[in-house]
């Protein structure tokens, strides 16, 4: 894709995130129908930290994209470099995570994880655009443009730094409320949830591998070009 064609596309999907990530801020809690937003709001929940995370990676790319359009290859060496970081360990993994196991548990039971009383608060397009879209963006960003993988023992221990900060969140909130942020993790036992931790964990892991695996495959080993 041309330089100046991939500068439009980031910064219009940059610009669809950061107003899909306004939108869910502004759902008007205080007609909810259940305690669902209480204590930690919205940043509870994974989904709304990957709008969040896919608005910081399309900013990003989309700095990286208008620095080498003016020529400054010095500074979008290293943008590229944290983008490509932002893409390989986090955006591409955590999206696909969230919309395909959201989509599986919705199918299954929706109730343990988008209760309907949800459907009078959060409007359709909204929750589409939260757990559908995220997946094709993250697809045909792999398809837009090359990304550098780092070593898969670093990616790897990034990866799960991260999801051991959000488990660490979510139990948290669990031992202050004395709910879960998901009602799918009540029916586990304490020994059960921790395999489905694990088991989520190595999914996500396997997202990324299948991120790379991708890149690889219609990049090969080519180096960005400046």
């Amino acid at each position: 894709m041309e330089i100046s064609t991939l500068t439009m596309y980031h910064c219009l999907v940059f610009a669809w995130y950061f107003f899909v990530a306004c939108s869910i801020t502004h759902v008007r809690t205080e007609e909810h129908p259940s305690e669902v937003f209480l204590y930690g709001g919205q940043w509870k929940y994974l989904t709304v930290l990957n709008l969040v995370l896919q608005a910081v990676f399309y900013g990003v790319s989309f700095l990286a994209d208008v620095l080498r359009l003016i020529k400054k290859l010095r500074c979008a060496k290293c943008v590229i470099s944290s983008r490509d970081l932002l893409f390989s360990v986090l955006a591409f993994p955590v999206s696909t995570f969230v919309s395909i196991s959201f989509w599986t548990l919705y199918t299954y039971n929706r109730e343990l994880v988008y209760p309907k009383s949800l459907d009078g608060v959060i409007p359709l397009w909204l929750n589409h655009a939260m757990h559908t879209a995220v997946l094709p963006f993250a697809v045909l960003e792999i398809l837009a443009t090359p990304h550098r993988y780092p070593a898969k023992k670093k990616g790897l221990v990034l990866l799960g730094f991260v999801a051991f900060l959000y488990i660490s969140w979510v139990l948290w909130i669990y031992s202050v409320t004395g709910e879960w942020v998901y009602p799918l993790f009540a029916l586990f036992s304490p020994a059960g949830l921790t395999a489905f931790f694990a088991g989520s964990l190595a999914i996500i892991v396997s997202f990324y591998n299948f991120g790379e695996f991708l890149n690889r495959m219609i990049w090969g080993q080519s180096k960005l070009c400046f």
